[in-house]
């Protein structure tokens, strides 16, 4: 299975990294640059997984997230959404606008802080702008939310921060990343410029460290009721 999980990835493919046969379970990640998703034909590949940008800073919802959210659950995609920050909006606004516009279920993934920030003046400020956003997401989806960055930032805001929260790191390259201190990673997102059937545009390509067990452990299953989300969303 690992090998021809593979081998579908590497010819779906045109990029020059060797593609990691290691992982036994692979997805991708999309926004609107990657415009209309047929995500029959790329669940037909080997995908397990995608992430979906949904939000991104104080009022932006991205213009294919409603549609690709929906064909995700109507293809039987693990699925998972995530939030573009921006360092200088209120982190509690920007954790409002997630939750205004994502309706996430159980069995779906955890939401995602995307932090791709490596240079700021007031780092601390920072790390507590995270820490607000990450707390009102956990309050109301029930589940620690999932933290998306590269090495530089993860070494220099996350490391010894957040060790208890899932880390999806980006490094690209055939080789898998190490975040030291026996720190474990659990989604690696190890080339950009993937192709695969069903996207015309070049894609992000990913692993899970685990196994499908894993992977459905650490979907979100006890989901509050859909009233107090909305009156989540409401505050």
């Amino acid at each position: 299975m690992i090998l021809l999980v593979g081998l579908i990835l590497i010819i779906s493919c045109n990029t020059t990294l060797h593609h990691p046969l290691a992982f036994e379970i692979h997805g991708i990640d999309v926004s609107h640059f990657q415009g209309k998703v047929d995500w029959s034909q790329v669940k037909a590949q080997g995908v397990s997984f995608a992430f979906i940008k949904a939000t991104e800073g104080l009022n932006h919802c991205d213009t294919t997230f409603y549609s690709n959210w929906k064909a995700l659950k109507q293809a039987e995609l693990k699925r998972g959404a995530y939030h573009y920050y921006l360092p200088d909006i209120d982190p509690a606004l920007q954790a409002q606008n997630f939750m205004m516009n994502v309706s996430i279920h159980n069995g779906d993934l955890p939401p995602v802080l995307d932090m791709e920030i490596t240079d700021v003046d007031d780092p601390e400020t920072l790390v507590k702008d995270i820490k607000t956003w990450m707390d009102l997401i956990q309050q109301a989806y029930k589940s620690k939310p999932i933290i998306y960055t590269n090495l530089k930032a993860y070494y220099r805001f996350i490391v010894g921060r957040f060790e208890d929260y899932p880390i999806w790191i980006a490094r690209y390259n055939d080789k898998a990343p190490d975040l030291g201190n026996n720190r474990i990673w659990n989604f690696w997102q190890y080339a950009n410029n993937g192709k695969i059937e069903g996207i015309k545009e070049s894609v992000d390509f990913n692993a899970f460290n685990g196994t499908h067990m894993q992977l459905e452990s650490l979907c979100i299953k006890n989901l509050p009721s859909t009233e107090y989300l909305e009156l989540m969303r409401a505050k």
